[in-house]
């Protein structure tokens, strides 16, 4: 399907240069170009009142357009037609425009004098995420009708086990898989999605705290749909703030989000909250990562305890994930599976430091090499769950669906505040 681009120049020599580019690029389906800011809003208005699908998925404006100041008019735009991405065409790519542009609602700028490459690159990343949009957003409908998406939550036996590098890359495959994928970050105090996927965003999922009826749009204004695909709901930047999500707002979040995503991955990090402990009560599917060594191993066998004493989760209803595992460690899967008492990953990820660790410090791990051991083992992981399509067609441990009202959630959060 051809990507729809409408320009919003007023200067005649830009028109013909930007318009020009436009054509060149691949799939790429120009419009008639808007000449200022009012007559952009009244042909996406008269647009939207037709369909959201007889939107453009790309906007593209340029700095000199008027009468309307160029950030206040992406503004308007991000706020009025949420599934329209928006580029800014300017001469200043410095980095203190680049922040007010995302703030103000723009999915990518592209500097002047124009370059076909950047050009490309920008109109390709910001239509897939408007494609992205519209299919979380339903074509427009307003009411959670999905059948029941899978959930699955990623916990950590200690800090520092390798659980985000896990959920992320369940999430990455469940959705090239052609799944509707959600990745939350509810690791509420020290979460750091956002960094891994070199996302900036201001929305989190304390937004939704308060909110009992999340509609398709309220999730819509508080997800971040990242260049893969994935919708991100992201932990709060400020970690205090992480207590406004009860454990009764996660029970409302995740049954949204199933609602509304084929496929939920919820990272919980390594502390249990009220939240945390729903999550993962409510979940189809509860992981815990741990690695091969004393520590971890005995942090994982407390957690299931914990869980199994709060009637959380069954200890044969859990899945332990060995991650960087090696053939010579004296702890192999097998002990593992014995000491915990759960069920265990038949997939477990190797211990490849220098092939992870670049994609982590650049906070690019959605370009970790799919050649690598990593990469394909996490993703191994992901069909051996469920959540992409085997390629050997590997198999998994199956765990119970859990839905007990807020019993188990409830009893943890007594016995944190002190109660019986």
């Amino acid at each position: 399907m051809p990507t729809r681009i409408l320009p919003a120049v007023g200067d005649a020599d830009a028109v013909r240069s930007l318009t020009t580019l436009l054509s060149q690029l691949p799939d790429a389906e120009p419009l008639t170009p808007v000449t200022d800011s009012t007559q952009l809003i009244d042909t996406l208005a008269r647009l939207a009142a037709e369909s959201v699908d007889e939107l453009p998925e790309v906007v593209v404006v340029h700095e000199l357009i008027g009468p309307a100041p160029a950030l206040e008019l992406i503004r308007d735009v991000a706020l009025r037609f949420p599934a329209v991405g928006v580029i800014l065409v300017t001469s200043d790519a410095g980095p203190g425009l680049f922040s007010a542009a995302m703030d103000s609602g723009a999915r990518g700028l592209v500097a002047l004098p124009l370059s076909y490459e950047e050009l490309a690159h920008r109109v390709q990343a910001v239509a897939q995420w408007s494609v992205g949009v519209r299919r979380h957003l339903g074509h427009g409908s307003d009411a959670l009708t999905g059948a029941g998406g899978t959930v699955v939550t990623v916990s950590g036996a200690k800090g520092g086990v390798g659980a985000t590098v896990v959920a992320v890359h369940l999430a990455l495959a469940a959705q090239a898989s052609g799944r509707s994928t959600v990745l939350v970050d509810l690791d509420l105090q020290t979460g750091d999605i956002a960094s891994y996927l070199d996302v900036q965003f201001r929305r989190s999922v304390v937004d939704l705290a308060a909110i009992t009826d999340i509609t398709a749009r309220v999730l819509a204004d508080a997800v971040f749909v990242h260049d893969t695909g994935v919708a991100l709901l992201l932990a709060p930047a400020d970690g205090e703030r992480g207590e406004e999500v009860t454990d009764r707002a996660a029970r409302h979040l995740v049954t949204a989000l199933r609602a509304r995503y084929e496929a939920v991955v919820i990272d919980c990090g390594a502390q249990m909250g009220g939240a945390g402990a729903t999550a993962v009560e409510m979940a189809d599917r509860a992981l815990l990562v741990t690695t091969p060594d004393v520590v971890a191993v005995r942090g994982a066998k407390r957690a299931v305890r914990m869980w199994d004493r709060l009637q959380i989760r069954k200890a044969e209803e859990t899945t332990v994930v060995v991650n960087r595992h090696t053939r010579g460690s004296e702890i192999q899967p097998p002990l593992i599976q014995k000491i915990t008492g759960t069920g265990i990953a038949a997939t477990a990820v190797p211990a490849h430091f220098k092939e992870l660790q670049p994609a982590v410090d650049a906070g690019r791990l959605h370009d970790l090499d799919h050649r690598g051991s990593v990469k394909q083992a996490l993703w191994s992981l992901a069909a051996e769950l469920g959540l992409a399509k085997a390629a050997d067609g590997g198999t998994g441990h199956r765990a119970g669906h859990r839905t007990r009202g807020d019993r188990g959630a409830a009893v943890f959060r007594r016995r944190r505040e002190g109660g019986g």
